[in-house]
């Protein structure tokens, strides 16, 4: 039997890592700082990568892989880049027994790599735009680390692509922060806010970065994907130039974009109860669990009458059936429930007598009969509603926990306590922004495309301002 997990309100964070850790998500690896991706955690990966995969390659772009190891007078050509990264590296110096002429940087990010390569692929305006992604690993020695969230190894896809205008680059930045977005409200049942990153806030390097925002039930943000405009600054460091159409030499335009397991620690914190997990069934590699129950010669009627319904179902359904005879029904129920099965069907003597069956929602804990008859249909819609209901429980809880305020010391009041969403008015000054942040650890998560155009004063230094941005703590 599982331990117990820790009551949200008793201890979010020891909730979060019990939940993992029972779940059979992840677990600590040898190596500090690293984590061990368990089957169940890696099947839900397997499902945002090949749905995420899908949509990056119906907007044209395709997959390639580059090497892991970064030489370091790549590292250098970009200095804004190297200076964010420089803290998060690692390096290896030695290679088969002997130093290496030139330190190797092991990727935190593959910009530096990726347009040493475009140079020699971008001669023509015919060559663009040249759309590429990788699904890779990347490493950041992170000094605090929590599984999923924060770790010093961990998957990611990465988009790289160049263009032939600030324009089109932008329009490609735009196009698939939108794509995360609809991906993390149709599949994760998590709703985001669409925005620009504060010049602070934005990714080493770039010209600008957007974001989706998401708020997780201790009321924190989460960055869930970002995409940059990086403008012309790593074709001029790399020295990438096009012939445009009147045979004149360009800089090229880039981007880059990206989402990681840190998605995975998302569905967790945005969904779960203190049962365990919770997966909307889009994110659930096995949806369905059927479980039947017996005692003595009522086995072969409820075993017959359980296969058929198994039957029918794995034909369209990833299906678990549990006849396992040395546990007994309540610890079936409590495993499966704290792995996050939608739905499980349950299956008695009295049951099969009423040729029906027990369906229970993991979402809600709601336990329905239904008919026998039809059950395809019904978990089918089960499913289907179940997916709407939990992205509308999410945007009603992330609308309860956000709030617009104009006083500081009521703002402060508000980040110090319950936390949420703040919508204030910003004048635009990184120093004001930065004493946010340091008065309560809250930071700008975005300014919402969205924004209102709404006459106010900066909540701290009271100067004009024309909108509302979110500030909130966040992970």
């Amino acid at each position: 039997m599982a331990e117990k997990v820790t009551p949200r309100s008793e201890d979010y964070s020891r909730w979060y890592t019990d939940i993992i850790l029972q779940a059979k998500l992840a677990d600590y690896s040898p190596v500090k700082g690293a984590m061990v991706i368990r089957p169940n955690g890696y099947a839900i990966w397997e499902l945002i990568q090949s749905n995420l995969d899908k949509m990056f390659k119906e907007t044209g772009h395709v997959n390639a892989y580059f090497p892991l190891l970064i030489p370091e007078s790549f590292m250098n050509k970009e200095a804004e880049h190297v200076e964010g990264f420089s803290p998060e590296c690692a390096v290896v110096t030695i290679g088969g027994g002997q130093e290496l002429e030139e330190k190797l940087y092991i990727r935190p990010t593959s910009e530096t790599i990726i347009w040493s390569m475009y140079k020699k692929w971008i001669m023509s305006y015919r060559d663009l735009p040249l759309l590429i992604n990788q699904w890779a690993n990347v490493i950041r020695w992170e000094l605090r680390t929590r599984l999923f969230l924060r770790t010093s190894e961990f998957l990611w896809q990465e988009g790289h692509t160049a263009h032939a205008t600030f324009e089109e680059a932008e329009e490609e930045t735009v196009k698939i922060l939108k794509v995360y977005q609809r991906f993390a409200e149709d599949f994760l049942a998590i709703p985001v806010i669409p925005g620009k990153k504060s010049d602070s806030e934005k990714f080493a390097g770039a010209l600008h970065t957007y974001s989706i925002e998401a708020m997780m039930q201790d009321r924190k943000a989460l960055q869930a994907g970002t995409s940059h405009n990086l403008g012309q600054n790593f074709a001029k460091a790399f020295d990438v130039q096009f012939q445009d159409q009147n045979g004149k030499l360009q800089y090229v335009w880039a981007t880059s974009w990206g989402v990681s397991t840190r998605l995975i620690g998302a569905l967790i914190m945005a969904h779960s109860d203190d049962r365990g997990l919770v997966l909307p069934p889009k994110m659930a590699h096995r949806p369905v669990v059927i479980i039947p129950i017996w005692r003595g010669d009522e086995k072969k009627a409820v075993m017959d009458f359980a296969d058929g319904v198994f039957q029918e179902l794995k034909a369209h359904y990833p299906v678990i059936f549990d006849d396992r005879e040395q546990y007994k029904p309540g610890y079936k129920f409590s495993e499966w429930e704290l792995q996050g099965i939608p739905i499980r069907l349950e299956i008695g003597p009295r049951d099969v007598a009423k040729n029906s069956l027990v369906l229970v929602r993991r979402d809600t804990m709601q336990k329905q009969f239904v008919e026998r008859k039809g059950i395809l249909y019904t978990v089918t819609e089960t499913l289907d509603r179940m997916q709407e209901e939990m992205l509308q429980k999410a945007k009603e809880f992330r609308e309860a926990n956000s709030f617009r305020i104009d006083d500081y010391a009521a703002f402060k009041k508000q980040i110090e306590g319950e936390g949420g969403f703040v919508y204030s008015h910003w004048c635009g000054d990184a120093q004001c922004e930065a004493r946010i942040k340091e008065d309560t650890k809250a930071t700008i998560r975005n300014i919402p495309f969205d924004q209102e155009k709404e006459e106010g004063q900066c909540i701290v230094c009271g100067k004009k301002s024309t909108g509302r941005v979110i500030f909130a703590k966040a992970y």
